[in-house]
């Protein structure tokens, strides 16, 4: 359905359009002093100069045509040429009707829905995810979701590292720890195991023993980069390994990503480019766009109007191996044949800023996608602990993510059984559920591009902007249908949305009419902030409205029954909001 802020500008487009002026004028935002008005128009201040006339006068004709009209309340002209607009109680009541009878409670599907890849996760394969990949994993998941509700196919890719030293380093202390295996005997021709050789604990545990070892012992070191390119030439032997390395950790990684209830369509890495880098480094060269530097392969990027200087990008270092933008532009490449993506979406830290603008470019300049393909880099900031520095274990090391959320998860069941309401098996249950939201919440809240505060108390709190303040708003809405659902004496005819006769009933209605705006804002600016704000925002006019209406006790049936119908809807779009966010709501809590 369409959005209220359209409904409003073409009542003032039609407005100016009467008096003579463009409709361009006539835009209307959301008010900055909610005191005075609803939505404001402060076109007449634009108009004023292109007119010759007084910003006053052309907002007083604009208003005298509104007269009588059926949207607004009220409109009124304030000085120098402001245009005050207040929405009338029963067209907004008409409009939270529509919204209880249309499809995800009135959130429209695009017109011309388009193909896009987000590319997010990120995590290495042999490594267990730890806090450093909780940002990617839940905004990427949010945009994801985001974008389905608005009708878009959005298909989510991991986009594993799999194929840099790592693999070589494993493949070498493999060798040292099980020197027997086949894979190490030169002269066997025979069939490699199926399974794998070695388990998830196993695996996390020889990567950072072979990175240890490597620093210390060169010659290990130098095994390890031949294996490395043995492995990325093709040796069976060390393909049969890396295979066993992708499958069991593969395992262990949806295990850990579906906990945080992050979910991917592709699991694809680094290596599903590597048939591609040597047919695009040649185009690059034939086109002359590569050149050598210092024995390295670049490409400039450089161009008129950047504010500051841009250095070229790396496409194949002096050694002859490649790099990550070599496997990025390996993967656009790849991703136009498979998907033809209409918008590409990549989530990583800030620091990989120079990074994505250098693989754009390239991508752009050398035609591997056309000059206006729409490709986002979304950066975010860093998890902090309370001293500002970036979020460690208590020892001082990276913490495991899972181990993130078994504590915040039991942070959040200290906090239910404090009220002693549920039993010690049902605050287990709900705690996983709270504990969850307030981890997630609790980051997305925060603009992604800024580093934020991890503050576990603060976060799990039921009080203020927090996942589990929204949670147990919700709750509380639940409770109060199933207490309209045990009366005898309800409503009989058809229940129907009533125009207001409150202010918080009222302003309860204007926040609800927001929706559909709030969730296409959030996704074309990226900004999944703006959903936690809004549902904050919902969250606290619902419970003034709550606080101030005798909802169950009232002896106006109908009035009860109008009232019932919008907090159901408040229900509806508070679900759909924190389904986006990732996040479930319990029965209680």
């Amino acid at each position: 359905m369409n959005k209220i802020l359209d409904l409003i500008t073409a009542q003032m487009k039609a407005a100016f359009a009467e008096c003579g002026y463009e409709e361009t004028y006539a835009k209307v935002t959301l008010s900055n002093r909610p005191d005075l008005c609803e939505y404001q128009c402060n076109g007449a201040m634009a108009a004023a100069k292109a007119f010759k006339k007084k910003p006053f006068d052309i907002a007083s004709e604009v208003v005298a045509k509104l007269a009588g009209n059926k949207v607004f309340a009220a409109a009124e002209v304030v000085m120098p040429g402001f245009i005050n607009l207040k929405l009338d109680s029963s067209y907004l009541a008409e409009y939270m009707n529509a919204m209880v009878n249309a499809e995800q409670s009135g959130c429209e599907r695009a017109e011309n829905p388009m193909t896009i890849v987000v590319d997010y996760g990120g995590a290495n394969v042999a490594k267990p995810l730890h806090v450093g990949h909780l940002r990617s994993a839940i905004i990427g998941e949010t945009i994801k979701r985001n974008g389905r509700l608005l009708g878009h196919k959005v298909i989510g890719d991991v986009h594993l590292g799999d194929w840099g030293l790592q693999m070589g380093l494993i493949i070498e202390e493999l060798r040292d720890r099980k020197p027997d295996l086949s894979y190490f005997d030169e002269s066997f021709e025979g069939e490699y195991p199926k399974e794998p050789v070695f388990t998830i604990s196993e695996l996390e545990e020889m990567y950072p023993a072979a990175s240890a070892k490597a620093k210390e012992d060169e010659a290990f070191s130098k095994r390890a980069h031949e294996a490395t390119l043995k492995l990325q030439n093709g040796y069976r032997p060390y393909r049969a390994i890396w295979q066993h390395i992708i499958a069991v950790s593969v395992v262990d990684l949806k295990k850990n990503y579906g906990n945080l209830k992050v979910s991917f369509d592709l699991w694809k890495g680094e290596s599903h480019a590597e048939p591609y880098i040597s047919g695009l480094i040649k185009e690059l060269e034939d086109k002359g766009l590569a050149y050598e530097s210092q024995g390295a392969l670049v490409v400039d990027i450089a161009q008129e109007g950047d504010s500051k200087e841009l250095p070229p990008c790396i496409v194949r270092k002096s050694d002859g191996a490649a790099l990550y933008s070599t496997s990025d532009l390996g993967t656009i490449i790849e991703r136009e044949k498979d998907i033809k993506p209409d918008w590409y979406i990549y989530i990583t830290d800030k620091r990989q800023e120079l990074h994505f603008v250098q693989v754009f470019r390239v991508a752009k300049k050398a035609g591997f996608v056309s000059e206006d393909k729409k490709m986002s880099h979304l950066t975010f900031g860093t998890m902090n602990g309370k001293d500002g520095k970036p979020f460690k274990t208590r020892d001082g090391g990276v913490m495991r993510l899972e181990t993130l959320i078994t504590d915040i998860c039991q942070a959040a069941y200290e906090k239910i059984m404090e009220s002693r309401n549920v039993s010690e098996e049902e605050a287990r249950k709900t705690s996983e559920i709270v504990g969850l939201a307030a981890l997630k919440y609790g980051d997305l809240s925060n603009q992604a591009s800024k580093d934020y505060i991890f503050d576990m108390d603060r976060f799990v709190s039921f009080e203020g902007n927090t996942g589990p303040y929204i949670l147990y708003t919700i709750v509380r809405i639940k409770s109060i249908l199933g207490k309209y659902q045990s009366l005898e004496n309800k409503f009989e005819g058809e229940a129907r949305i009533l125009p207001a006769i409150s202010g918080s009933e009222k302003d309860l209605m204007l926040q609800l009419s927001r929706f559909n705006e709030i969730m296409e804002t959030s996704f074309t600016e990226l900004a999944p902030h703006k959903i936690c704000q809004y549902v904050y925002e919902l969250a606290n006019v619902f419970n003034r409205f709550y606080h101030e209406t005798k909802i169950i006790s009232e002896e106006n049936k109908e009035r009860q029954a109008s009232w019932i119908c919008l907090i159901s809807l408040t229900k509806n779009v508070l679900n759909e909001c924190i389904n986006v966010l990732g996040i479930e709501a319990p029965e209680r809590m």
